[in-house]
């Protein structure tokens, strides 16, 4: 190294592009992981060669590889990028080490016990809740979460588990789209249709042609309309007047209150499976633990009651 360089590091940037190169083995890798351009990558190793005065990769056309002493910077470099990791995994669990945290697939987030979760913070003041939207399965033991709403048959790669609620769907739309009208349920079918399409892993939302098989009306099997993976954002256009979708009634109970959604059609249908709640045994061991289990146990068979129509229970 230049002594010009001596007490002084090289720019961060460019240990961050160098080390994603090597270990992703190519530069359009590593700029897809960095989200950045390849360009960009390229003129922050040529920075560090120019700090360092050494080639660090033999560029051959599209194809790069790593020089011999880049072999031997990168293996060092790579030490304090995974003593990085450790350090953001050590403060994870300093965060989490008092805090109770809840995962649960995105739409739950957002339109259930998101909203729900203010009820407990009324009664627990004093309590610590992190709750984390991602539609992936945690690991209970290994990912720092303590509580996590599942869907359906998911659950059961977790240990420690119990039935939350059956949820139902309804078609739902702004008040602004049917107009103070009372559409029939043909009648109905004649709007714009919102789908709902969950990832393939899921068993099937009901769909649109389920409704018109339960009601007797007529429908075509490749109906028009737009479709989404997420059940929150079917509702979110509906709410926006973009037509009806067939909503979760655990979804859309504060767009009711506010009128934003109206059910013009009473007519309601069960989901395939049931929501579940697992968790970490280690979980029920930490402040306000098992009186956060059982108040979500209590809000579930509340909501099991407001979803299901009435002569179900």
């Amino acid at each position: 190294m230049n002594e010009k360089h001596i007490g002084r590091t090289a720019p961060l940037k460019g240990l961050q592009a160098f080390e994603a190169v090597g270990r992703c083995g190519s530069v359009n890798a590593a700029a897809l992981e960095l989200k950045v351009s390849p360009g960009a990558i390229s003129q922050q190793i040529r920075k560090i060669e120019s700090f360092l005065g050494v080639t660090l990769l033999e560029r051959n056309g599209r194809t790069v590889e790593l020089t011999q002493w880049g072999r031997l910077y990168h293996q060092e470099i790579s030490k304090g990028f995974e003593q990085f990791a450790v350090a953001e995994q050590v403060l994870e669990r300093a965060r989490n080490e008092n805090a109770l945290v809840l995962s649960a697939l995105s739409s739950v987030v957002n339109k259930w016990i998101g909203r729900r979760i203010f009820d407990w913070q009324a009664l627990h003041p004093n309590a610590h809740v992190r709750i984390v939207g991602r539609d992936k399965e945690p690991r209970m033991g290994f990912d720092d979460i303590d509580f996590r709403i599942s869907y359906g048959s998911d659950v059961l790669q977790h240990e420690h588990y119990t039935e939350l609620f059956r949820d139902w769907v309804v078609p739902a739309c702004s008040p602004a789209l049917i107009k103070g009208k009372a559409p029939s349920a043909a009648q109905l079918l004649q709007y714009p249709l919102l789908h709902v399409e969950w990832e393939r892993h899921f068993t099937p939302y009901p769909s649109w042609l389920e409704f018109a098989a339960t009601t007797g009306a007529a429908l075509e099997e490749t109906a028009a309309g737009l479709s989404f993976t997420l059940s929150s954002s079917a509702i979110d256009a509906a709410v926006n007047k973009r037509g009806v979708v067939l909503a979760q009634m655990s979804m859309i109970a504060d767009e009711l209150e506010a009128q934003t959604l109206v059910i013009p059609i009473d007519i309601r249908i069960p989901l395939r499976e049931s929501y579940f709640l697992a968790w970490d045994r280690a979980a029920l061991e930490k402040p306000h633990g098992r009186q956060f289990r059982d108040w979500l146990l209590t809000i579930s068979r509340q909501q099991a009651l407001m979803s299901a129509p009435t002569s179900t229970f």
